[in-house]
């Protein structure tokens, strides 16, 4: 079907071109005039039949947005980084993956990108390029894991990742000051990295069905976080006994000793190695304990009540067997935790902190 420049297009306004439900096989620009290209700045090309996208949209050199979402596009041309006004970019439903990008898409000064609906296995390294981007939208694609590369984005504040087959969190996530919504549902995500804490912004957390069995106790420091969805998790509903010990070895007993009896040391009286491995003590947060450790540690699972509603099983890092853990409201919860028969179903499927 050949492209008309008919009211539909021109009723929107005279920055807009909306060329969307045509049914459109190619798209081409001969009908539209030179200033008519010039002025628009929203492009709606979404709900075609277009297959690939042609140079020609560089001809609109002062689009901010362009939406071509739901149609067959299997790749998005060079011509698109010949937009140095473009902010935002809208290809969902599309059938995009890692090698449908130009090679300077990374150039782009885009604020927010929605690839959502696509074949992508993995984050294109050109999006991690992309450090004025405030959204980014990779949703309902076949991603398998979250590129390291993910802190180069800054200004982030939105984040979602959804409905695909990540399986862990990278630490470097938590170098995106500015996060608040962090969507990571309906993955294969066993873990919650302690990191995390430092998403001083998050106000959103979403990680419902998943394969979470407990949350990093570390999670109580995010004092923004509204929201937290859990639903769909294999979550323990009995406090867990087991604790797993490897003894600490000499190093370790020497070192937690000069630091619980604060023994006096300087660069002078201790080679590198040791000042930097000194450096890596953890305090244990059993608050009647002094103690610290550093490789050793006993790993515990304990709940932790929510706002006197909800219980969640968080992971305590403690120094010794000896130790218990300090963070539990109910004071039988060191030696018993309520059976699966007694946590109300609710309880456990959605949680509102703030």
């Amino acid at each position: 079907m050949e492209i008309r420049e008919g009211a539909a297009a021109a009723a929107v306004g005279d920055n807009v071109l909306d060329y969307s439900r045509l049914s459109l096989d190619t798209f081409s620009v001969d009908s539209v005039s030179d200033e008519r290209k010039k002025d628009t700045k929203q492009l709606y090309l979404n709900y075609n039949r277009l297959v690939s996208l042609p140079s020609s949209v560089s001809l609109f050199c002062n689009l901010e947005f362009l939406d071509i979402s739901n149609n067959g596009l299997s790749a998005i041309c060079e011509g698109i980084t010949r937009l140095p006004r473009l902010r935002q970019l809208i290809a969902k439903n599309n059938r995009l993956d890692e090698f449908s990008l130009p090679k300077e898409f990374g150039s782009l000064q885009l604020e927010v990108l929605n690839f959502s609906g696509n074949r992508f296995e993995e984050i294109p390294l050109q999006c991690m390029k992309l450090v004025r981007l405030q959204s980014l939208s990779l949703g309902g694609n076949r991603l398998k894991s979250i590129p390291s590369e993910i802190e180069n984005l800054t200004s982030l504040e939105l984040l979602y990742l959804g409905g695909n087959f990540i399986t862990a969190i990278p630490p470097e996530v938590a170098n995106l000051p500015y996060l608040s919504y962090l969507v990571l549902c309906d993955n294969r995500i066993q873990s919650v990295p302690p990191q995390l804490t430092r998403l001083y912004s998050l106000r959103s957390l979403s990680l419902h069905n998943n394969l979470l069995t407990y949350l990093p106790r570390e999670i109580l420091s995010l004092v923004h976080l509204q929201e937290l969805s859990l639903r769909g998790n294999p979550l323990v509903v009995r406090f867990v006994k087991e604790m797993t010990y490897d003894p600490p070895s000499l190093l370790e007993l020497a070192a937690r000793t000069a630091k619980s009896r604060n023994v006096p040391y300087s660069p002078c009286d201790l080679p590198s190695n040791l000042l930097g491995y000194l450096d890596l003590a953890s305090k244990c947060p059993n608050p009647k304990c002094a103690g610290v450790y550093f490789d050793s540690c006993v790993r515990q699972i304990k709940f932790v009540d929510f706002c006197g509603k909800y219980r969640l099983p968080l992971m305590h890092y403690l120094c010794s067997p000896e130790c218990t853990s300090p963070c539990s409201s109910n004071p039988q919860s060191d030696a018993e935790s309520e059976d699966e028969s007694s946590v109300p179903a609710y309880r456990l499927q959605r949680v509102l902190l703030g």
